[in-house]
């Protein structure tokens, strides 16, 4: 059963007066808490569309930076951000109620705050308001200013892009020591292991482009380093 007729089951509470906030609280366990990941990412995107004013791009299109969305499930995803955009609750009663689900799980709440960054920046640009916007969701998580600057390097090049930032590393360590970091990045980006925290397999393509990221960094810091005679 795919995470999306998952999704159709859970959303089918609605009709029955609950708000889509109250949907989190039934998503505690495997396997529904992909299912809640995968709604949280499109609810707190859609809260973040809102917060920015930005609600007329295409919100399929973005979810495809993180998602794989066959075609037949397109208009349930759209229904989903609609409901969300719409729900009268505010973001941050989301984010509690997420933060609530994996508060097992801190590495989970990094990848559902990776996932906002990537529809942030679907639209070719990072508004201000989504910075903030995501900056307080992820103090909602508990992640710390370090965690979210990570992340951040990853999308978002205010200047220069920092290939150590994205390793969470420094120009002071050791090469062997910022290898080490690369390498568990790398280990923590296997689908498997991404899977076994509660992302979704629908999810890949963020695996896919945290990987790129990750490693253009660290080809950048060895070519720095150790330059080629």
């Amino acid at each position: 059963m795919s995470v999306w007729t998952r999704i159709s089951n859970a959303l089918a509470a609605l009709a029955a007066g609950e708000s889509l906030s109250d949907v989190f609280s039934h998503l505690r366990t495997p396997p529904e808490r992909r299912v809640g990941f995968t709604i949280a990412v499109i609810a707190l995107g859609a809260k973040m569309a809102k917060a920015d004013g930005h609600v007329t791009r295409d919100e399929v299109t973005a979810f495809r930076e993180v998602f794989t969305i066959p075609p037949e499930d397109e208009a349930q995803a759209a229904k989903l951000f609609n409901l969300a955009r719409q729900d009268v609750a505010g973001f941050d009663d989301y984010a509690r109620k997420i933060a609530a689900m994996f508060e097992d799980n801190h590495a989970t709440l990094c990848d559902l705050v990776e996932g906002l960054f990537h529809i942030a920046v679907a639209d070719g640009s990072y508004h201000p308001l989504e910075d903030e916007f995501l900056l307080r969701v992820a103090r909602i998580f508990k992640i710390t200013e370090q965690e979210f600057r990570c992340l951040r390097a990853r999308f978002v090049a205010d200047a220069t892009p920092d290939p150590y930032a994205v390793l969470d590393a420094s120009p002071e360590m050791a090469l062997e020591d910022v290898r080490k970091r690369w390498r568990k990045l790398v280990k923590d980006t296997h689908p498997d292991v991404m899977a076994a925290r509660g992302v979704p397999h629908e999810a890949v393509k963020m695996a896919e482009k945290r990987l790129i990221r990750i490693n253009a960094a660290w080809a950048e810091i060895l070519a720095e380093r150790e330059p080629v005679a």
